[in-house]
């Protein structure tokens, strides 16, 4: 899909799609692509596609639309890499989508073809040999010196309003960068261009987050010094330099066509943790109106005002995605319950206990009932390796296929044989599961149990004795053996006969000396006398509670209680 991508101005390098056959830009809302930018018009231009090509028009907009810097009459047809002009805004068009820019040493971004030098481009200088002019460095990361700037008391009292309100009006991040620059483009009358750029801690790479000018340029490439970014944040340094275009790591002829900066000035943003993680860099191509030291003063703490804003900006972000990760949650959470039965099988002469309880906001346990025919039922319960988002994605997907398996095989081993061939299929690479599979026949009163790397289940006879089952016909877990054939244990159950399954959330449950309930302590608890499944249930998960304590949950709990009555 066609778009724009911003090049300076207004959120530097966002991309905005190009769909549909017209597509408005400008600063009113009703717009398609919206530019909240008091130089753009409130309708400023559209984009028509015809016959899968694209036209841009002006709408009578103030300041006019440029391609490439020639003002546009009617429609202009836009070919990759064109760049677009409004007021203050830049825009690259792409036919086939946005293309990632950062800034690194040596690297060429929002780059076009060699043989196409109208494209603007975007390129950071590296030199070994830098010999800037440099009047005037201050130590913009030593607070505890609390240097007294001797500038013009009015001016700075101006500067720090202005830049102070500027930004505690907003905690987006993008109008964050702009209101920086807008601030300082008011207070430095003879600064032609700034820009605001941010360390990429993770690639080791700088990215512009915002590019202004004064006016447009007319010119190929927009360049960012590398070499004095590095050194404003490594020294934690404001910079003045007197005459940028004498500088030795810039090319004479390129730096008066391209550049054609006399003075420049850069801060660094420094972090509540001491950290520099950006810079801010104003340049002005005016020799008769250099930078000043008062001018870097107040540059050094504007700086310290925006680093504040933008950290509180970026926490307000993190708060945002925070919650709104909480609402998915939330919903997963909602929709795994949705999953699971809600309520206990009707089957004449037994009853059920069922109990599920996750360790985070979602879960890979399970547990299901399905009737089969002849009166049967089918009770499963698992545990997916892992936990989180990721195991409750497989426990859906296994969930489905259970039932489908069990629909295309009578034996129970055949199902989980063929259930274990499917989840290897899947590919779901390092996951694996362990499941009991447990068909009750009411009407033969039997039980047939089978086994994949599971837990034993405990069965109670009506004496009180309990014993744990299945322990010499358990097969491996799903997803470990393709070709793994499963065995089958039947067993009959008597009158006041249970049978308990339960995952390890509870055998493993701690207490706050560390010590695990354990299987022994599950044995015990069950021995006690029962008379349905609810009491048994109910009874061990009020042990385990009583247990831990004021100990954390780790793990999740799911447990399956029938019960036969008579």
């Amino acid at each position: 899909m066609a778009c724009l991508q911003t090049l300076c101005g207004f959120k530097f390098h966002k991309s905005y799609p190009i769909s549909g056959e017209r597509t408005v830009l400008g600063r009113h809302s009703d717009c398609s692509i919206v530019f909240d930018d008091k130089t753009v018009s409130r309708h400023h231009a559209q984009i028509l596609q015809i016959d899968q090509k694209y036209y841009l028009e002006d709408l009578n907009s103030s300041n006019g639309t440029y391609v490439n810097g020639q003002q546009i009459q009617g429609r202009h047809r836009l070919q990759e890499n064109d760049q677009v002009t409004m007021g203050d805004i830049s825009v690259v068009f792409h036919m086939e989508g946005p293309q990632e820019t950062t800034i690194a040493p040596k690297t060429e971004i929002l780059s076009a073809k060699a043989n196409t030098p109208s494209r603007s481009r975007v390129i950071t200088e590296l030199s070994g040999s830098y010999k800037s002019q440099i009047i005037s460095m201050i130590d913009a990361g030593d607070t505890r010196s609390k240097t007294q700037f001797t500038i013009n008391t009015e001016a700075k009292l101006a500067a720090l309003l202005q830049i102070t309100k500027d930004l505690s009006s907003t905690l987006e991040m993008d109008q964050v960068f702009n209101k920086v620059l807008e601030s300082l483009f008011n207070i430095f009358i003879q600064a032609d261009r700034g820009f605001l750029i941010l360390r990429d801690e993770k690639n080791q790479t700088f990215k512009p987050q915002v590019i202004k000018y004064r006016r447009m340029p007319d010119r190929d490439k927009i360049r960012i010094s590398h070499t004095i970014i590095e050194q404003v944040i490594r020294d934690k340094t404001a910079i003045l330099s007197a005459d940028a275009a004498s500088d030795s790591r810039f090319d004479t002829s390129e730096s008066i066509l391209d550049l054609q900066i006399r003075s420049v000035m850069c801060a660094p943003l420094i972090g509540s943790s001491g950290k520099s993680f950006g810079a801010i860099q104003l340049d002005t191509a005016n020799p008769k109106e250099h930078f000043r030291q008062d001018d870097l003063n107040v540059l050094a703490t504007v700086a310290c005002q925006a680093a504040f804003a933008i950290e509180h900006a970026q926490l307000h972000e993190e708060a945002l995605k925070k919650h709104e990760l909480e609402r998915e949650l939330e919903l997963a959470d909602k929709v795994q319950h949705d999953l699971l039965p809600s309520s206990s099988p009707s089957v004449e002469g037994y009853d059920f206990f069922h109990f599920y309880q996750s360790a985070h906001q979602v879960g890979g346990d399970y547990f299901d009932y399905i009737h089969l025919p002849e009166s049967k039922l089918a009770i499963l319960l698992a545990d997916v390796s892992g936990k989180g988002i990721s195991a409750a994605l497989v426990m859906a997907k296994l969930s489905a296929e259970t039932r489908c398996c069990l629909e295309a095989e009578s034996s129970p081993a055949k199902a989980l044989s063929r259930l274990n061939k499917k989840f290897i299929q899947r590919g779901w690479e390092d996951r694996f599961v362990t499941l009991v599979m447990v068909i009750l026949d009411p009407l033969q009163h039997t039980a047939t149990v089978v086994n994949a790397g599971h837990l034993p289940p405990f069965l109670r006879h009506a004496d009180g004795q309990v014993e744990a089952i299945c322990a010499k016909t358990a097969g491996p877990p799903l997803g470990v053996l393709p070709d793994y054939h499963y065995e089958a244990l039947q067993i009959t159950l008597a009158p006041q006969d249970s049978l308990t399954i339960f995952t390890d959330g509870f055998n493993e449950a701690m207490n706050e000396e560390d010590e695990l309930f354990g299987l022994t302590r599950i044995r015990t608890q069950l021995q006690a006398h029962a008379s349905n499944a609810a009491t048994i249930g109910t009874e061990l998960i009020e042990a385990v509670k009583q247990f831990m304590g004021q100990q954390t949950q780790s793990d999740d709990m799911c447990l399956v209680c029938s019960f036969r009555a008579k």
